[in-house]
């Protein structure tokens, strides 16, 4: 488990790298418009209709400013002093379609961009620019009947602390106090918190579009804190994932189903993660299969035929599992050789013919990103708690 979370975020790391990668670019369409994250009336950072970023900074004193987009600051866009002392500059060639962190470097020092909103990630809160995609319309607002997201605080013995986590309820869930509900406990990735899943992933807006189309019965989405941010890079590999099990199996679990209308049987409960959240969850379920039936490894790892016949009863009682990863993931890792476990692929090919309920995903021109594990809620949520 340390030595495949140490090398999760190695891969992480090369496909962000991978992401940013330029060949030779098109001339840039001057048709910028102010990110959709901006904040209220501000004009920068834009983007433009071939997802170039342009960034615009107000800082007449600095000496030198670069904007750094990906994980750890990979990807630099250095800006240059305009005649009004502002800062300009545009990505060498377009991003990834989807979210994507970012940070200023000015003078040697690390900074937010205050044009645009905040989010939690990389170990810390970060700028964040979206380079609208073709298919958004599925995590896009509209006027559907929307559920809600509830910051909870539950008790925990084994860390001596009251613990967060958010609670997304389907439209229906205030109407009928009869009704109750399968529940898919839905896991952050490393440097990220229990925020990310409705900030930058828009679960609930997935989940309100998917219910008023009729493609999936309602179902509530928990997440919490995975306990990854505690630990640094350089020191993944003595990561445990023991207390977090604890607090999910133990203690967070009892209380969603005390405190919510659920269904508190294996058949009705999942849990699915991105990236390292994607490793716990593999972890967790594969020990605790008495608790979950439906499994989502999102850029996290691969089920294996021998991890079937590590874990016992998984034929019989593991009713989805489902891996995915972003095309560009895919292409880095040719033969296989960069995943854990082997060929995600294969490995779902070689399930299904066994007999297991398996399906592979790939998210079309996407890397390690939050367009990937968007595409992947909306195409696990519709094959959760079929009867």
């Amino acid at each position: 488990m340390k030595r495949h979370l140490l090398s999760l975020v190695l891969f992480l790391t090369f496909s962000v790298s991978l992401c940013l990668a330029q060949t030779e670019q098109p001339a840039i369409i001057e048709d910028f418009k102010p990110s959709t994250l901006n904040q209220p009336g501000l004009q920068y950072p834009q983007v433009n209709s071939q997802g170039y970023a342009r960034f615009c900074i107000v800082a007449p004193k600095a000496q030198s400013v670069s904007v750094s987009l990906g994980l750890g600051g990979r990807g630099g866009t250095v800006l240059k002093r305009a005649a009004d002392s502002t800062w300009v500059g545009t990505t060498a060639g377009p991003l990834d379609k989807g979210f994507h962190y970012y940070h200023l470097n000015v003078d040697g020092g690390t900074f937010n961009d205050p044009g645009t909103l905040n989010f939690y990630g990389s170990i810390r809160w970060e700028s964040g620019i979206e380079i609208p995609a073709p298919d958004q319309d599925f995590y896009t607002l509209k006027d559907v009947p929307h559920g809600k997201v509830q910051q909870i605080l539950f008790p925990s013995k084994s860390t001596n602390i009251s613990r967060r986590a958010f609670v997304y309820t389907p439209p229906d869930y205030d109407k009928d106090k009869s009704k109750r509900y399968p529940v898919l406990y839905l896991q952050h990735g490393w440097g990220e918190d229990e925020t990310a899943w409705s900030n930058q992933g828009h679960a609930n807006l997935i989940m309100d579009n998917l219910i008023a189309d009729g493609k999936i019965k309602p179902f509530l989405i928990v997440m919490t804190y995975g306990m990854t941010n505690d630990v640094r890079i350089g020191g993944m590999a003595n990561f445990k994932i023991d207390p977090f099990q604890t607090v999910l199996v133990d203690e967070l679990i009892p209380y969603i189903d005390a405190n919510f209308r659920t269904l508190s049987d294996q058949l009705h409960r999942a849990m699915a993660g991105l990236s390292m959240g994607g490793m716990e969850t593999k972890t967790i379920t594969l020990g605790n299969l008495d608790k979950f039936s439906h499994i989502g490894l999102f850029s996290g790892g691969t089920f294996s035929m021998d991890d079937v016949k590590k874990t016992p009863g998984f034929k019989e009682k593991v009713k989805l599992a489902f891996v995915s990863f972003g095309s560009r993931e895919i292409e880095g890792n040719r033969g296989g050789r960069g995943f854990f476990g082997g060929d995600p692929k294969v490995n779902a090919d070689s399930l299904k013919q066994a007999g297991i309920n398996s399906v592979f995903y790939v998210s079309p021109e996407t890397a390690h990103e939050f367009l990937s594990w968007r595409r992947a809620l909306r195409e696990f949520a519709p094959l959760l708690f079929k009867d």
